[in-house]
């Protein structure tokens, strides 16, 4: 039987030929859709168009709220954000939500040979899988043991040309992801007439537009409006994952409730003042913080045992994710992290218009999954 995600990991050549210099990521989220078509001109990634838009409008609910649509209506919003954005071609790269896949580390003996690895994976990945074999595509790497270059964080390995480790143990990157949920992929892709040139867990995507060469262990914290994603990233690898279920939408709903207020009104209250505060409104950000600290205070937990584990301590803290536009977020960030404190920027990776600059900077986060796509894509 045929992997249906072939393949996360596999060649980009399989899908694109070297000609091609127009590239789409999409990036589906719980609350909204964002798109990013950008080209090869020059040698050089120019950004061509980009758009978003809310979910909840089409499940009767409010802009920023989670959803679980079906397909149809999935559709019609993508449609809609394709249509608005004037993106030009019709094959994507699209990402997959972290909910739909499990990713983790074994940590294999240095003895297993190329040929035995796939069979050991396979074996050893059933220990940390909830649902029978046969409903997840596996896909995995051996993480390297050296300073990966910014080419060879953005190319996808092959189990042959990655060093092994010289100690008595091989770390193996292993992705799972239901096959229900390419399914899912596939019936909407076909319904709006797209074609897919692959497709990528969302967090590895991120990775790819918020690093630059990161000498030391960086912690990338993806702010979404479900969830909150923690990825501790070494030689341009994930070395650490974690989620914690608990996102922007969460915040806003607990402004709701407590203030009695509607979400949208919770959601522009929440967007313009953050953790600094309303004058008329005091008690908003003891609310904001209440959970900024629990997903601080879990953050702090994770790279406790990345710190037991692998003696080594992060240098640096990306915010990333619509999430990481909270205002504040960077000054209560530094009483909690020994290190730097950084906000993605992923649209530095890409030429822009001057005059945009300002508006790409500032809402670039949101945008970091889709362009990391679209990224990916272009070489």
């Amino acid at each position: 039987m045929n992997n249906p995600l072939k393949d996360i990991f596999s060649s980009i050549s399989n899908f694109m030929s070297s000609e091609e210099s127009i590239a789409l990521g999409i990036d589906i989220g719980s609350s909204s859709i964002k798109v990013v078509e950008i080209k090869k001109k020059g040698g050089r990634a120019i950004l061509e168009t980009y758009g978003s838009i809310a979910l909840g409008p089409y499940d009767s609910q409010d802009a920023g709220k989670v959803t679980n649509l079906p397909i149809d209506k999935v559709s019609s919003a993508l449609k809609e954000v394709l249509k608005q954005s004037g993106v030009t071609t019709s094959s994507g790269a699209f990402s997959i939500p972290v909910q739909s896949s499990l990713i983790f580390i074994i940590d294999l003996p240095t003895k297993v040979s190329d040929s035995e690895m796939q069979a050991v994976v396979s074996t050893e990945a059933r220990r940390f899988i909830p649902v029978p074999i046969t409903e997840v595509s596996l896909d995995y790497f051996v993480l390297p043991q050296k300073e990966a270059s910014f080419e060879e964080m953005n190319k996808v390995p092959s189990v042959s040309d990655v060093p092994k480790s010289n100690g008595e143990k091989t770390g193996v990157l292993v992705v799972a992801t239901q096959n229900d949920a390419i399914s899912k992929y596939r019936s909407l892709i076909s319904e709006c007439s797209l074609s897919a040139s692959f497709f990528e867990i969302e967090i590895f995507s991120s990775v790819r537009s918020n690093f630059e060469h990161e000498l030391s262990p960086v912690l990338l914290i993806d702010f979404g409006a479900s969830r909150t994603k923690l990825s501790i990233v070494e030689f341009g690898m994930v070395k650490s994952y974690h989620t914690i279920d608990r996102g922007g939408a969460d915040i806003t709903q607990s402004i709701s409730q407590s203030l009695s207020i509607p979400f949208s009104q919770a959601e522009k209250m929440k967007k313009d003042f953050g953790l600094f505060g309303n004058p008329s409104e005091k008690s908003l950000a003891d609310i904001i913080k209440l959970h900024i600290d629990y997903i601080f205070a879990e953050t702090s937990n994770v790279l406790l045992g990345y710190e037991k584990k692998y003696n080594r301590t992060i240098s640096k803290v990306i915010f990333t994710g619509g999430g990481a536009l909270l205002k504040g977020l960077p000054e209560v960030a530094v009483s909690n992290f020994r290190a730097e404190i950084e906000i993605g920027h992923p649209f530095s990776k890409v030429q822009t218009p001057e005059f945009l600059s300002k508006v790409l900077e500032t809402m670039g986060p949101e945008f970091a999954v889709a362009l990391g796509l679209a990224l990916r894509k272009l070489q």
